[in-house]
């Protein structure tokens, strides 16, 4: 349960910081005084490097279900911890969007409903079309579970092994900056899920694909990892 606690926090943390950076400082509401793409990218990858030295020794701070696909498949957990890990993700998720919609409703004037959800095609950012937004995030994801399980590896030496969360955070900043005018930038299912339920529509029908883009990259990545063709044997 402290496991399963910490990822819901975690994952709340995300979504309520990072698309709440989207939202509320986005160029939609706040005018000339937008943080832009670099103040949301940060946002997200702060909020993952906080929770990292926050909950990281707790349950590893995944706070995302690609992110424990990876290790799944990398061997590093269980298929029991994985379904519980997924399942606060998830929820947490959820209830970072429903706060931020709480705090968004109370509002006078220029919010649309918009909760940071991520999408692709005409009239979304930079209308990317589906197979560019797939790669994209199937790519993404995979990078950042690299980074992830590289930095995180047994045998890592400490001097590295201590910002791991910088590395982690700084990765996921790097996804954003790229990213965010393709699909918004998922690389995370829960992060998805929790706006879409929210906004509905077009949003809802194309979650899809923040679901099993993320997933395929980040099982390549666990894979990669469990052969020992990037680091070696770990046994």
């Amino acid at each position: 349960m402290n496991k399963a606690l910490a990822e819901f926090i975690g994952t709340f943390t995300l979504v309520l910081f990072g698309c709440g950076a989207a939202v509320i400082a986005g160029p939609a509401i706040a005018a000339a005084n937008t943080v832009g793409v670099l103040g949301i990218a940060f946002a997200f990858g702060l909020a993952i490097v906080a929770m990292a030295y926050g909950i990281g020794a707790v349950s590893g701070c995944h706070v995302n279900p690609a992110v424990s696909l990876g290790v799944l498949v990398a061997g590093k957990m269980s298929a029991g911890d994985f379904v519980q890990y997924v399942i606060a993700q998830c929820l947490g998720a959820i209830a970072g969007a429903a706060v931020l919609y709480l705090i968004m409703s109370g509002k006078g004037a220029g919010w649309d409903g918009g909760l940071g959800a991520n999408g692709w095609g005409e009239g979304y950012m930079g209308g990317y079309n589906t197979v560019a937004a797939f790669v994209f995030e199937a790519v993404a994801t995979f990078i950042f579970l690299v980074v992830i399980l590289g930095v995180t590896r047994p045998g890592t030496p400490t001097h590295i092994a201590g910002f791991a969360g910088v590395a982690i955070g700084l990765t996921l900043t790097m996804i954003h900056i790229v990213g965010i005018n393709v699909t918004g930038v998922s690389v995370n299912p829960a992060r998805s899920l929790g706006p879409a339920l929210f906004v509905g529509g077009n949003a809802l029908a194309q979650l899809w694909l923040f679901i099993v883009a993320p997933l395929v990259g980040a099982a390549v990545a666990g894979l990669l990892s469990r052969s020992g063709a990037l680091w070696g044997s770990e046994r």
